[in-house]
Protein backbone atom coordinates (compact mmCIF):
# COMPACT_ATOMS: atom_id res chain seq x y z
CA UNK A 1 0.00 0.00 0.00
CA UNK A 2 2.69 2.28 0.66
CA UNK A 3 4.19 1.64 -2.74
CA UNK A 4 1.17 2.44 -4.41
CA UNK A 5 0.34 5.13 -2.91
CA UNK A 6 3.94 6.52 -3.42
CA UNK A 7 3.20 5.94 -7.18
CA UNK A 8 0.25 7.97 -7.06
CA UNK A 9 1.48 11.26 -5.10
CA UNK A 10 5.00 10.72 -7.52
CA UNK A 11 2.10 10.74 -10.52
CA UNK A 12 -0.29 13.56 -9.36
CA UNK A 13 3.20 15.64 -8.80
CA UNK A 14 4.52 15.10 -12.24
CA UNK A 15 1.21 15.57 -13.61
CA UNK A 16 1.16 18.82 -11.88
CA UNK A 17 4.83 19.72 -12.91
CA UNK A 18 4.13 19.05 -16.79
CA UNK A 19 0.92 21.32 -16.25
CA UNK A 20 2.83 24.24 -14.92
CA UNK A 21 5.28 23.83 -17.28
CA UNK A 22 2.90 23.67 -20.02
CA UNK A 23 1.18 26.80 -18.40
CA UNK A 24 4.65 28.99 -18.38
CA UNK A 25 5.28 28.45 -21.92
CA UNK A 26 2.11 29.57 -23.22
CA UNK A 27 2.65 32.45 -21.00
CA UNK A 28 5.84 33.13 -22.37
CA UNK A 29 4.74 32.30 -26.48
CA UNK A 30 1.74 34.48 -25.82
CA UNK A 31 4.16 37.45 -24.76
CA UNK A 32 6.51 36.99 -27.74
CA UNK A 33 3.62 36.63 -30.42
CA UNK A 34 2.45 39.73 -28.79
CA UNK A 35 5.88 41.45 -29.29
CA UNK A 36 6.11 40.58 -32.68
CA UNK A 37 2.38 41.68 -33.20
CA UNK A 38 3.77 45.10 -31.84
CA UNK A 39 6.99 44.57 -33.79
CA UNK A 40 5.21 43.82 -37.16
CA UNK A 41 2.50 47.06 -37.06
CA UNK A 42 5.62 49.24 -36.39
CA UNK A 43 7.23 47.89 -39.82
CA UNK A 44 4.41 47.83 -41.62
CA UNK A 45 3.91 51.98 -40.56
CA UNK A 46 7.17 52.47 -41.76
CA UNK A 47 6.97 50.90 -44.80
CA UNK A 48 3.74 52.74 -45.41
CA UNK A 49 5.47 56.08 -45.00
CA UNK A 50 8.43 54.83 -47.51
CA UNK A 51 5.98 54.24 -49.87
CA UNK A 52 4.61 57.27 -50.00
CA UNK A 53 7.46 58.82 -49.88
CA UNK A 54 8.94 56.77 -52.87
CA UNK A 55 5.46 57.68 -54.70
CA UNK A 56 5.85 61.70 -54.48
CA UNK A 57 9.44 61.03 -55.61
CA UNK A 58 8.46 59.12 -58.66
CA UNK A 59 5.50 61.49 -59.63
CA UNK A 60 8.52 64.28 -59.34
CA UNK A 61 10.69 62.79 -61.32
CA UNK A 62 7.52 61.72 -64.13
CA UNK A 63 6.64 65.36 -64.11
CA UNK A 64 9.65 66.44 -64.43
CA UNK A 65 10.50 64.20 -67.44
CA UNK A 66 7.51 65.22 -69.18
CA UNK A 67 8.37 68.52 -68.98
CA UNK A 68 11.76 67.84 -70.60
CA UNK A 69 10.26 65.68 -73.08
CA UNK A 70 7.97 68.79 -73.78
CA UNK A 71 10.42 71.21 -74.18
CA UNK A 72 12.58 69.18 -77.00
CA UNK A 73 9.00 68.73 -79.01
CA UNK A 74 8.73 72.23 -79.02
CA UNK A 75 12.22 72.81 -80.35
CA UNK A 76 11.95 70.25 -82.79
CA UNK A 77 8.47 72.15 -84.16
CA UNK A 78 10.05 75.45 -83.98
CA UNK A 79 13.23 73.28 -86.18
CA UNK A 80 10.83 72.20 -88.16
CA UNK A 81 9.03 75.37 -88.94
CA UNK A 82 12.15 77.20 -90.23
CA UNK A 83 13.52 74.57 -92.44
CA UNK A 84 10.21 74.54 -93.90
CA UNK A 85 10.09 77.79 -94.55
CA UNK A 86 13.68 78.05 -95.89
CA UNK A 87 12.35 75.20 -98.59
CA UNK A 88 9.91 77.42 -99.55
CA UNK A 89 11.87 80.01 -100.20
CA UNK A 90 14.31 77.79 -102.38
CA UNK A 91 11.33 76.22 -104.13
CA UNK A 92 10.36 79.55 -104.86
CA UNK A 93 13.03 80.88 -106.02
CA UNK A 94 13.60 77.74 -108.59
CA UNK A 95 10.20 78.07 -109.71
CA UNK A 96 11.19 81.68 -111.03
CA UNK A 97 14.93 80.79 -112.59
CA UNK A 98 12.46 78.07 -114.37
CA UNK A 99 9.91 80.40 -115.66
CA UNK A 100 13.25 82.80 -116.89
CA UNK A 101 14.86 79.23 -118.32
CA UNK A 102 11.15 78.96 -120.49
CA UNK A 103 11.41 82.31 -121.63
CA UNK A 104 14.68 82.37 -122.68
CA UNK A 105 13.87 78.97 -124.90
CA UNK A 106 11.56 80.21 -126.67
CA UNK A 107 13.46 83.34 -127.55
CA UNK A 108 16.17 80.44 -128.84
CA UNK A 109 13.26 78.34 -130.72
CA UNK A 110 12.31 81.93 -132.37
CA UNK A 111 15.82 82.64 -133.22
CA UNK A 112 16.23 78.79 -134.40
CA UNK A 113 13.15 79.22 -136.49
CA UNK A 114 15.03 82.41 -138.45
CA UNK A 115 18.53 80.66 -138.57
CA UNK A 116 16.71 77.60 -140.53
CA UNK A 117 15.14 79.77 -143.02
CA UNK A 118 18.21 81.59 -143.74
CA UNK A 119 19.93 78.07 -143.70
CA UNK A 120 17.04 77.07 -146.51
CA UNK A 121 17.55 80.05 -148.78
CA UNK A 122 21.84 79.22 -148.54
CA UNK A 123 21.46 75.81 -149.30
CA UNK A 124 19.41 76.79 -152.23
CA UNK A 125 22.28 79.23 -153.42
CA UNK A 126 24.99 76.58 -152.43
CA UNK A 127 23.25 74.17 -154.89
CA UNK A 128 22.82 76.67 -157.95
CA UNK A 129 26.65 77.96 -157.16
CA UNK A 130 27.63 73.78 -157.62
CA UNK A 131 25.74 73.50 -160.63
CA UNK A 132 27.58 76.50 -161.87
CA UNK A 133 30.86 74.94 -160.78
CA UNK A 134 30.35 71.75 -162.50
CA UNK A 135 29.40 73.69 -165.51
CA UNK A 136 32.89 75.42 -165.42
CA UNK A 137 35.10 72.52 -164.83
CA UNK A 138 33.40 70.53 -167.30
CA UNK A 139 34.04 73.22 -170.06
CA UNK A 140 38.13 73.50 -168.57
CA UNK A 141 38.71 69.64 -168.54
CA UNK A 142 37.10 69.85 -172.11
CA UNK A 143 39.35 72.79 -172.66
CA UNK A 144 42.75 71.42 -171.16
CA UNK A 145 41.49 68.14 -173.26
CA UNK A 146 41.87 70.26 -176.05
CA UNK A 147 44.90 72.00 -175.42
CA UNK A 148 47.11 69.00 -174.00
CA UNK A 149 45.41 66.31 -176.00
CA UNK A 150 45.25 63.87 -174.15
CA UNK A 151 41.38 62.79 -172.59
CA UNK A 152 41.30 62.90 -168.35
CA UNK A 153 41.82 58.99 -168.22
CA UNK A 154 45.30 59.31 -170.47
CA UNK A 155 46.35 62.50 -167.92
CA UNK A 156 45.40 59.93 -164.59
CA UNK A 157 47.51 57.54 -166.02
CA UNK A 158 50.18 59.81 -166.99
CA UNK A 159 50.31 61.14 -163.49
CA UNK A 160 50.41 57.92 -161.65
CA UNK A 161 52.94 56.69 -163.80
CA UNK A 162 54.88 60.13 -162.56
CA UNK A 163 54.13 59.11 -159.03
CA UNK A 164 55.55 55.84 -159.18
CA UNK A 165 58.51 56.56 -161.13
CA UNK A 166 58.77 59.07 -158.44
CA UNK A 167 58.13 56.53 -155.67
CA UNK A 168 60.24 53.77 -157.12
CA UNK A 169 63.09 56.58 -157.53
CA UNK A 170 62.90 57.84 -153.91
CA UNK A 171 62.10 54.12 -152.20
CA UNK A 172 65.48 53.22 -154.02
CA UNK A 173 67.21 55.86 -152.42
CA UNK A 174 65.96 55.18 -149.20
CA UNK A 175 66.64 51.72 -149.24
CA UNK A 176 70.13 52.40 -150.59
CA UNK A 177 70.87 54.95 -147.64
CA UNK A 178 69.57 52.25 -145.08
CA UNK A 179 71.51 49.68 -146.68
CA UNK A 180 74.23 51.55 -146.84
CA UNK A 181 73.87 52.23 -142.97
CA UNK A 182 73.49 49.37 -141.71
CA UNK A 183 76.15 47.55 -144.18
CA UNK A 184 78.47 50.30 -142.45
CA UNK A 185 77.78 49.69 -139.07
CA UNK A 186 77.68 45.94 -139.42
CA UNK A 187 80.77 46.21 -141.59
CA UNK A 188 82.40 47.82 -138.46
CA UNK A 189 81.34 45.62 -135.72
CA UNK A 190 81.92 42.43 -137.86
CA UNK A 191 85.41 43.63 -138.74
CA UNK A 192 86.21 44.21 -135.23
CA UNK A 193 85.18 41.34 -133.64
CA UNK A 194 86.65 38.78 -136.83
CA UNK A 195 89.88 41.11 -136.53
CA UNK A 196 90.06 40.27 -132.35
CA UNK A 197 89.22 36.99 -133.24
CA UNK A 198 92.04 36.55 -136.18
CA UNK A 199 94.43 38.20 -133.58
CA UNK A 200 93.76 35.77 -130.84
CA UNK A 201 93.99 32.78 -133.10
CA UNK A 202 97.91 33.62 -135.93
CA UNK A 203 97.76 29.91 -136.82
CA UNK A 204 100.60 29.26 -139.06
CA UNK A 205 100.42 27.29 -142.23
CA UNK A 206 102.27 25.37 -144.83
CA UNK A 207 100.89 23.65 -147.49
CA UNK A 208 101.31 20.08 -147.88
CA UNK A 209 102.29 18.35 -151.53
CA UNK A 210 101.76 14.56 -152.65
CA UNK A 211 105.52 13.89 -151.72
CA UNK A 212 107.63 12.98 -148.65
CA UNK A 213 111.36 12.90 -148.09
CA UNK A 214 112.92 9.76 -145.51
CA UNK A 215 116.57 10.55 -144.78
CA UNK A 216 118.95 7.95 -145.54
CA UNK A 217 121.79 7.46 -142.62
CA UNK A 218 124.61 7.15 -145.80
CA UNK A 219 124.46 5.91 -149.58
CA UNK A 220 124.75 2.58 -148.99
CA UNK A 221 121.20 2.04 -147.99
CA UNK A 222 119.89 3.05 -151.22
CA UNK A 223 121.45 -0.13 -152.45
CA UNK A 224 119.95 -1.67 -149.66
CA UNK A 225 116.45 -0.65 -150.66
CA UNK A 226 116.50 -1.20 -153.79
CA UNK A 227 117.40 -4.59 -153.17
CA UNK A 228 119.05 -7.28 -155.69
CA UNK A 229 117.23 -6.63 -159.04
CA UNK A 230 115.10 -3.94 -157.30
CA UNK A 231 112.94 -6.92 -155.14
CA UNK A 232 112.86 -4.68 -151.94
CA UNK A 233 111.48 -1.55 -154.05
CA UNK A 234 109.41 -3.44 -155.84
CA UNK A 235 107.72 -5.08 -152.53
CA UNK A 236 107.62 -1.56 -150.96
CA UNK A 237 105.36 -0.61 -153.71
CA UNK A 238 103.57 -2.99 -154.08
CA UNK A 239 102.56 -3.19 -150.44
CA UNK A 240 102.18 0.45 -149.59
CA UNK A 241 100.82 1.74 -153.10
CA UNK A 242 103.21 4.46 -153.18
CA UNK A 243 105.98 5.37 -155.40
CA UNK A 244 109.82 5.30 -154.23
CA UNK A 245 111.95 7.81 -156.24
CA UNK A 246 115.46 7.03 -155.25
CA UNK A 247 117.10 10.05 -157.58
CA UNK A 248 120.66 11.44 -157.00
CA UNK A 249 119.29 13.37 -154.15
CA UNK A 250 122.10 12.51 -151.37
CA UNK A 251 121.17 11.06 -148.54
CA UNK A 252 117.11 11.09 -149.35
CA UNK A 253 114.84 8.86 -150.83
CA UNK A 254 111.15 10.34 -151.93
CA UNK A 255 108.02 8.84 -151.34
CA UNK A 256 105.50 9.75 -154.00
CA UNK A 257 101.40 9.44 -153.53
CA UNK A 258 98.03 11.49 -153.50
CA UNK A 259 96.91 9.13 -150.33
CA UNK A 260 98.47 11.09 -147.03
CA UNK A 261 98.04 7.91 -144.63
CA UNK A 262 99.77 5.40 -147.88
CA UNK A 263 102.64 7.69 -147.54
CA UNK A 264 102.64 8.07 -143.84
CA UNK A 265 102.87 3.99 -143.86
CA UNK A 266 105.50 3.92 -145.77
CA UNK A 267 107.69 6.17 -144.29
CA UNK A 268 107.14 4.79 -140.83
CA UNK A 269 108.18 1.26 -142.58
CA UNK A 270 111.45 2.48 -144.32
CA UNK A 271 112.06 4.38 -140.75
CA UNK A 272 111.70 0.96 -138.94
CA UNK A 273 113.70 -1.05 -141.93
CA UNK A 274 116.59 1.15 -141.57
CA UNK A 275 116.73 1.24 -138.09
CA UNK A 276 116.35 -2.60 -137.74
CA UNK A 277 118.61 -3.24 -140.93
CA UNK A 278 117.35 -6.12 -142.01
CA UNK A 279 115.41 -5.53 -145.11
CA UNK A 280 114.02 -8.47 -147.39
CA UNK A 281 109.98 -8.79 -148.94
CA UNK A 282 109.04 -11.02 -145.75
CA UNK A 283 110.19 -8.05 -143.53
CA UNK A 284 108.95 -5.34 -145.32
CA UNK A 285 105.43 -6.87 -145.49
CA UNK A 286 105.22 -7.56 -141.75
CA UNK A 287 107.05 -4.04 -141.10
CA UNK A 288 103.95 -2.53 -143.72
CA UNK A 289 101.52 -4.28 -141.16
CA UNK A 290 103.25 -3.25 -137.97
CA UNK A 291 103.18 0.32 -139.46
CA UNK A 292 99.78 0.11 -140.43
CA UNK A 293 98.88 -0.84 -136.94
CA UNK A 294 100.70 1.81 -135.45
CA UNK A 295 99.16 4.13 -137.61
CA UNK A 296 95.88 3.86 -136.40
CA UNK A 297 96.94 4.17 -132.61
CA UNK A 298 98.79 7.47 -133.49
CA UNK A 299 95.39 8.92 -135.34
CA UNK A 300 93.31 7.56 -132.23
CA UNK A 301 96.50 10.25 -130.03
CA UNK A 302 96.05 13.32 -133.02
CA UNK A 303 92.32 13.07 -132.37
CA UNK A 304 92.19 13.38 -128.43
CA UNK A 305 95.38 15.65 -128.72
CA UNK A 306 92.94 18.32 -131.50
CA UNK A 307 90.08 18.39 -129.40
CA UNK A 308 91.58 18.34 -125.91
CA UNK A 309 93.69 21.46 -127.26
CA UNK A 310 90.19 23.18 -128.21
CA UNK A 311 88.15 22.36 -124.86
CA UNK A 312 85.57 19.85 -126.46
CA UNK A 313 85.16 16.71 -124.38
CA UNK A 314 82.96 13.52 -124.90
CA UNK A 315 83.64 12.85 -128.01
CA UNK A 316 83.18 9.37 -129.17
CA UNK A 317 85.53 7.19 -129.80
CA UNK A 318 84.62 6.66 -133.41
CA UNK A 319 84.57 10.33 -133.76
CA UNK A 320 88.13 10.45 -132.49
CA UNK A 321 89.83 8.04 -134.44
CA UNK A 322 88.35 9.56 -137.70
CA UNK A 323 89.31 13.58 -136.41
CA UNK A 324 92.80 11.64 -136.16
CA UNK A 325 92.54 10.56 -139.92
CA UNK A 326 92.15 14.60 -140.77
CA UNK A 327 95.78 14.87 -139.55
CA UNK A 328 96.43 12.85 -143.13
CA UNK A 329 94.28 14.76 -145.05
CA UNK A 330 94.55 18.16 -147.19
CA UNK A 331 92.45 20.19 -149.04
CA UNK A 332 94.30 22.48 -151.48
CA UNK A 333 97.11 21.77 -149.66
CA UNK A 334 96.16 22.70 -145.88
CA UNK A 335 96.10 19.84 -143.76
CA UNK A 336 91.80 19.60 -142.25
CA UNK A 337 92.99 18.68 -139.12
CA UNK A 338 95.14 21.93 -138.43
CA UNK A 339 92.35 23.54 -140.75
CA UNK A 340 89.59 22.10 -138.28
CA UNK A 341 91.39 23.51 -135.42
CA UNK A 342 91.81 26.50 -136.19
CA UNK A 343 88.36 26.98 -137.24
CA UNK A 344 87.55 25.82 -134.01
CA UNK A 345 89.14 28.47 -132.16
CA UNK A 346 87.95 31.68 -134.31
CA UNK A 347 84.21 30.21 -133.94
CA UNK A 348 84.63 29.65 -130.02
CA UNK A 349 85.92 33.20 -130.05
CA UNK A 350 83.70 35.08 -132.30
CA UNK A 351 80.57 33.52 -130.30
CA UNK A 352 81.92 34.70 -127.45
CA UNK A 353 81.96 37.93 -128.77
CA UNK A 354 78.07 37.53 -130.07
CA UNK A 355 77.22 36.09 -126.77
CA UNK A 356 76.37 32.90 -128.54
CA UNK A 357 77.04 29.73 -127.53
CA UNK A 358 80.93 28.82 -127.43
CA UNK A 359 80.68 24.99 -126.83
CA UNK A 360 78.32 23.95 -129.81
CA UNK A 361 80.27 27.12 -132.11
CA UNK A 362 83.69 25.02 -130.83
CA UNK A 363 82.61 21.36 -131.22
CA UNK A 364 80.53 22.37 -134.74
CA UNK A 365 83.89 23.88 -136.27
CA UNK A 366 86.58 20.85 -135.08
CA UNK A 367 83.89 18.69 -136.37
CA UNK A 368 82.95 20.78 -139.84
CA UNK A 369 85.03 18.81 -142.19
CA UNK A 370 84.78 15.21 -140.60
CA UNK A 371 83.05 13.71 -143.68
CA UNK A 372 86.68 14.29 -145.27
CA UNK A 373 88.06 11.32 -142.86
CA UNK A 374 85.71 8.79 -144.64
CA UNK A 375 87.43 6.88 -148.15
CA UNK A 376 87.02 8.10 -151.07
CA UNK A 377 85.37 4.91 -152.18
CA UNK A 378 81.98 5.60 -150.02
CA UNK A 379 79.23 7.72 -152.47
CA UNK A 380 78.76 11.26 -151.18
CA UNK A 381 79.72 14.81 -150.34
CA UNK A 382 81.87 15.26 -147.07
CA UNK A 383 78.73 16.97 -145.77
CA UNK A 384 76.68 14.49 -146.08
CA UNK A 385 79.22 11.91 -145.03
CA UNK A 386 79.72 14.07 -141.85
CA UNK A 387 76.23 14.33 -141.11
CA UNK A 388 75.29 10.53 -141.15
CA UNK A 389 78.42 10.02 -139.44
CA UNK A 390 77.65 12.43 -136.83
CA UNK A 391 74.06 11.14 -136.07
CA UNK A 392 75.27 7.85 -135.55
CA UNK A 393 77.70 8.74 -133.07
CA UNK A 394 75.14 10.26 -130.74
CA UNK A 395 75.94 14.07 -131.76
CA UNK A 396 73.45 16.63 -130.82
CA UNK A 397 71.21 18.42 -133.46
CA UNK A 398 72.59 21.70 -132.46
CA UNK A 399 76.03 20.97 -133.78
CA UNK A 400 75.19 18.79 -136.49
CA UNK A 401 73.29 21.66 -137.88
CA UNK A 402 76.16 24.56 -137.27
CA UNK A 403 78.07 21.83 -139.15
CA UNK A 404 76.48 20.99 -141.84
CA UNK A 405 75.58 24.50 -142.91
CA UNK A 406 79.30 25.89 -143.47
CA UNK A 407 79.48 25.59 -147.28
CA UNK A 408 75.40 27.27 -147.80
CA UNK A 409 73.59 23.65 -148.38
CA UNK A 410 71.36 24.18 -145.80
CA UNK A 411 69.66 27.42 -144.58
CA UNK A 412 70.94 28.80 -141.46
CA UNK A 413 68.75 28.36 -138.48
CA UNK A 414 71.20 29.58 -135.74
CA UNK A 415 73.93 32.05 -135.07
CA UNK A 416 76.18 29.33 -134.25
CA UNK A 417 75.95 27.86 -138.02
CA UNK A 418 76.72 31.25 -139.04
CA UNK A 419 80.25 31.68 -137.29
CA UNK A 420 81.21 28.54 -138.16
CA UNK A 421 80.67 29.06 -142.05
CA UNK A 422 82.14 32.70 -141.41
CA UNK A 423 85.40 30.91 -139.14
CA UNK A 424 86.06 28.74 -142.17
CA UNK A 425 86.31 31.25 -144.49
CA UNK A 426 88.27 33.09 -142.67
CA UNK A 427 90.55 29.75 -142.32
CA UNK A 428 90.77 28.95 -145.97
CA UNK A 429 90.84 33.02 -146.75
CA UNK A 430 94.63 33.57 -144.86
CA UNK A 431 97.70 34.38 -147.14
CA UNK A 432 99.83 30.98 -147.88
CA UNK A 433 96.97 28.92 -146.24
CA UNK A 434 96.11 27.31 -149.57
CA UNK A 435 97.16 26.46 -152.92
CA UNK A 436 95.25 26.33 -155.86
CA UNK A 437 95.63 24.60 -159.34
CA UNK A 438 96.27 27.31 -161.80
CA UNK A 439 94.10 25.87 -164.48
CA UNK A 440 91.01 25.84 -161.94
CA UNK A 441 92.22 29.23 -161.08
CA UNK A 442 91.26 30.45 -164.61
CA UNK A 443 88.32 28.66 -164.91
CA UNK A 444 86.87 30.07 -162.01
CA UNK A 445 87.61 33.64 -162.85
CA UNK A 446 86.40 32.95 -166.34
CA UNK A 447 83.19 31.58 -165.07
CA UNK A 448 82.75 34.46 -162.81
CA UNK A 449 83.18 37.19 -165.72
CA UNK A 450 80.80 35.32 -167.86
CA UNK A 451 78.35 34.75 -164.71
CA UNK A 452 77.96 38.81 -164.85
CA UNK A 453 78.27 39.15 -168.53
CA UNK A 454 75.22 37.04 -168.98
CA UNK A 455 72.72 39.95 -167.77
CA UNK A 456 70.99 42.19 -170.04
CA UNK A 457 72.67 45.81 -170.19
CA UNK A 458 76.29 44.50 -169.14
CA UNK A 459 78.94 45.98 -171.34
CA UNK A 460 82.29 44.06 -169.74
CA UNK A 461 83.30 42.29 -166.72
CA UNK A 462 86.36 42.23 -165.08
CA UNK A 463 87.39 40.15 -162.12
CA UNK A 464 90.38 41.23 -159.75
CA UNK A 465 92.28 40.42 -156.63
CA UNK A 466 92.51 36.79 -157.40
CA UNK A 467 88.33 36.55 -158.20
CA UNK A 468 87.93 38.85 -154.62
CA UNK A 469 86.35 41.40 -156.54
CA UNK A 470 84.26 41.72 -160.09
CA UNK A 471 83.87 45.41 -161.56
CA UNK A 472 80.67 45.05 -164.04
CA UNK A 473 80.82 47.91 -166.79
CA UNK A 474 76.82 48.70 -168.11
CA UNK A 475 75.41 50.68 -170.79
CA UNK A 476 73.69 53.72 -169.56
CA UNK A 477 71.53 53.91 -172.01
CA UNK A 478 69.59 50.61 -170.95
CA UNK A 479 70.62 50.52 -167.13
CA UNK A 480 69.76 53.34 -165.23
CA UNK A 481 70.63 54.79 -161.75
CA UNK A 482 68.01 52.87 -160.08
CA UNK A 483 68.26 49.91 -162.02
CA UNK A 484 72.23 49.10 -161.17
CA UNK A 485 71.41 49.23 -157.61
CA UNK A 486 68.92 46.02 -157.91
CA UNK A 487 71.35 44.77 -161.10
CA UNK A 488 74.53 44.61 -158.27
CA UNK A 489 71.77 42.63 -155.90
CA UNK A 490 71.21 40.12 -158.55
CA UNK A 491 74.43 39.55 -159.78
CA UNK A 492 75.28 38.89 -156.41
CA UNK A 493 72.67 36.76 -155.59
CA UNK A 494 73.43 34.83 -158.58
CA UNK A 495 76.95 34.09 -157.43
CA UNK A 496 76.21 33.12 -154.37
CA UNK A 497 73.61 30.14 -155.81
CA UNK A 498 76.20 29.60 -158.63
CA UNK A 499 79.49 29.41 -157.29
CA UNK A 500 81.72 28.40 -154.69
CA UNK A 501 84.51 30.21 -153.37
CA UNK A 502 85.99 31.34 -150.09
CA UNK A 503 85.94 34.47 -148.53
CA UNK A 504 83.73 36.82 -149.90
CA UNK A 505 83.74 38.79 -153.60
CA UNK A 506 82.77 42.23 -154.08
CA UNK A 507 80.53 43.05 -156.50
CA UNK A 508 80.95 47.33 -158.33
CA UNK A 509 78.61 47.75 -160.85
CA UNK A 510 79.81 50.87 -162.65
CA UNK A 511 77.68 53.07 -164.80
CA UNK A 512 78.98 56.03 -166.93
CA UNK A 513 77.22 57.99 -169.27
CA UNK A 514 79.08 59.74 -171.94
CA UNK A 515 77.82 62.30 -174.67
CA UNK A 516 79.68 62.63 -178.04
CA UNK A 517 79.44 65.61 -180.55
CA UNK A 518 81.27 66.71 -183.49
CA UNK A 519 82.09 70.12 -184.54
CA UNK A 520 82.41 70.37 -188.28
Amino acid sequence: MFTAGLLISIAVLLAAGITAFYLTRTRLINRKLAQAEAQARRVLQDAQVDTEKLRKEKVLEAKEEIYALRSEFDSQVREGKRELGATERRLSQKEENLNKRESAILEKEKELEQRSGAIAGCEKNAELLQQKCEVLIENELRSLERVSGMTVEEAKKQLLRNLEVEAMRDGTMMVKRIEEEAHAVAQREARKIIVQAIQRCAAEHAVESTVSVVDLPNEEMKGRIIGREGRNIRALEQTTGVDLIVDDTPGAIILSGFDPLRREVARMAIEELLNDGRIHPARIEEVVEKARAGLESRMIQEGEAAAFEVGVRDLHPGIIKMLGRLKYRTSYGQNVLDHSIEVAYLAGIMAAECRANSIIARRAGLLHDIGKAVDRDIEGTHIQLGVEMLRRFGESPEVIHAMECHHFDVEFRSLEAVLVQAADAVSAARPGARREILESYVKRLEKLESLAESFSGVAKAFALQAGREIRIIVESSKVSDEQALWLTKDITKKIESELQYPGQIKVTVIREMRVVDYAR
